[in-house]
């Protein structure tokens, strides 16, 4: 099989090393593979595109041939044949030996579950050593599909995401260096679902738990937000990740209700309520 795609992304042959259930919306895969060693990123937020088998499959079936036509062929297998297609970033990638982590969120998996889980979701939820997939990431450190950049003269780091962003804020977290201030809220779920991070950064965390608090999304975010008292600033960077219409209320209460530049809030919706990846890959 041709592997190669234009730089700085390339496809790479993994396979599950380990998995590990981080909380009850969340478990981490740990991959391994030869191909590892050309993989590079310097990012903490960094997208990749994961392709899993269907039920019943034992890798994911994609192309032959996976150079720069490898999108139209991939989209021409029928759907019930196809690998399936998921964006998600990258928690950690350490060398010797070379392994990736990923965190799933694992949306609809309980009993009695007010949402459906998705081929993702259930996936993840019973992955395997051994289990075989394929992943289009960067083969260079520094590219396009890294969002968290804050300038260099940055006083304040605001960090917010729910449960699909908690990896990359918590990587983003874990790598912010001594001396700087950062102010960070993270959603999720359930009450053991919050993780301990270490960081050298002056970091205040804030975990808003949605079965503590009757409601979820935007409201329990923007009330949130709205009471918090953030340490002065004159140059604040933020960065907001998770649900696509909490995103666009956060951006606008940082910068109409909060007056920041809205050129130093970076925000990515990383997903639409009611709406599936696939939907949204077919809007463009």
């Amino acid at each position: 099989m041709t592997t190669a795609v234009a730089a700085p992304f390339r496809f790479f042959s993994l396979q599950v090393v380990r998995t590990r259930r981080l909380g009850p919306s969340l478990v981490r895969v740990t991959f391994g593979g030869p191909d590892l060693h050309a993989f590079h990123s310097d990012g903490r937020d960094q997208s990749l595109s994961l392709f899993l088998p269907h039920p019943g499959q034992p890798e994911p079936v994609v192309p032959l041939e996976l150079g720069d036509g490898w999108w139209q062929g991939w989209r021409e297998l029928p759907d019930d044949v196809r690998a399936v297609m998921r964006s998600y970033t990258l928690r950690e990638l350490r060398r010797d030996p070379d392994e990736i982590d990923i965190d799933f969120a694992l949306h609809g998996i309980e009993p009695g579950a007010s949402v459906q889980a998705g081929p993702a979701s259930r996936w993840a939820a019973g992955a395997a050593a051994g289990d075989r997939v394929l992943l289009l990431g960067p083969a260079v450190a520094d590219n396009r599909a890294i969002r968290f950049r804050p300038p260099q003269d940055t006083d304040l780091v605001v960090v917010w995401g729910d449960e699909t962003a908690v990896p990359a804020a918590s990587a983003i977290v874990e790598s912010l260096p001594a001396g700087t201030r950062a102010r960070v809220w993270l959603e999720v779920p359930h009450a053991g679902d919050i993780q301990d991070l270490a960081t050298e950064a002056d970091a205040e965390i804030t975990w808003l738990v949605r079965e503590e608090q009757g409601h979820e999304g935007s409201a329990l975010v923007l009330d949130a937000l709205r009471e918090a008292q953030l340490p002065p600033a004159e140059r604040p960077y933020v960065w907001i990740a998770g649900e696509s219409g909490c995103v666009k209320e956060l951006r606008r209460h940082f910068v109409r209700e909060r007056g920041i530049d809205r050129r130093r809030v970076t925000f990515v919706g990383y997903w639409r309520r009611g709406v599936s990846e696939e939907q949204l890959r077919a809007e463009g």
